[in-house]
């Protein structure tokens, strides 16, 4: 199965008193303090499309990080956007939130695995939770597979994994992000969130850091209501944008962009290259 998705992903307006959007709705930035700022998706998700976000600004001097998660919760129905997603939107029931740390991200499928849609990290508590493969059943091959796979679900592999800024070492940096080996809270890291169809009603929820699944973090989810990805830009995290996902056919521009990417070493270099200088920033920072 492969999310065939034709919208663009954008955030919720209603949203945390701490959070500001911008024009277009996929950054959000926490303007102070280190609470308020849970988000959320604009729409429900689709069984299997991926609610992909890139760490885009950190804050020192705050002990935690981002947030992410889903919820069956329309954010419209919210008067008042809870100030933490753990506890207080999780509280609200039908909630499900994982907390992102420095390590110890993936989930296990024996005996810590909890069943009846209940989460399998628990704030600082999945510090503990650590080891074990997920339901990606293919090989981990970063560099050759074209797709993620988890169960039936096909996920496009080219925007997984988060990409440094062009600069000297920016090719050492790139392959550290593929293969997973800087923190997941580091800036330019890629988190998604996305839940995998297991029974007509209910479903896994899956987070996706750099390319790399964690595993089912949350297990026989109801799908029978819309669910909605939750974004809490929590505090070290201090402001995320969205990345979209193309699925199926990719548009010429990305074509493109691979097509140049492919036959050289270092992104400086396409500063030397013939082209418009539109498409030169396109392949150097996407």
């Amino acid at each position: 199965m492969e999310a065939l998705s034709d919208q663009f992903l954008e955030f919720h307006p209603n949203h945390g008193t701490n959070i500001s959007l911008d024009h277009s709705g996929t950054q959000a930035t926490r303007v102070e303090s280190f609470a308020n700022g849970v988000c959320f998706s604009k729409d429900p998700l689709k069984p299997g499309e991926i609610f992909l976000i890139e760490i885009e600004e950190k804050e020192l001097g705050w002990c935690g990080h981002l947030r992410i998660g889903l919820t069956a919760w329309d954010p419209n129905s919210l008067e008042v956007v809870p100030e933490y997603s753990i506890p207080d939107l999780m509280e609200l029931g039908d909630s499900w939130v994982f907390a992102i740390t420095r390590n110890h991200n993936k989930v296990t499928e024996e005996a810590d695995v909890q069943e009846a849609g209940r989460r399998l990290g628990r704030g600082e508590e999945e510090e503990e939770v650590q080891g074990g493969r997920g339901n990606n059943t293919k090989p981990k091959t970063f560099f050759t597979d074209t797709h993620l796979f988890i169960d039936a679900v096909r996920i496009p592999r080219d925007k997984l994994a988060g990409r440094s800024r062009p600069g000297r070492f920016s090719h050492i940096l790139d392959d550290l992000y593929r293969t997973n080996t800087l923190p997941p809270t580091a800036r330019r890291s890629r988190i998604g969130v996305l839940y995998v169809p297991k029974s007509k009603d209910t479903a896994d929820m899956h987070i996706v850091i750099n390319g790399e699944d964690m595993g089912a973090s949350a297990k026989g989810i109801p799908s029978t209501r819309p669910l909605y990805a939750v974004v809490d830009v929590f505090a070290a995290t201090k402001s995320v944008r969205i990345v979209q996902v193309e699925y199926g056919f990719s548009s010429l521009q990305t074509l493109c962009r691979k097509a140049i990417q492919k036959h050289i070493v270092h992104r400086m270099a396409i500063d030397w290259l013939q082209l418009p200088e539109a498409l030169k920033h396109y392949c150097k920072y996407e």
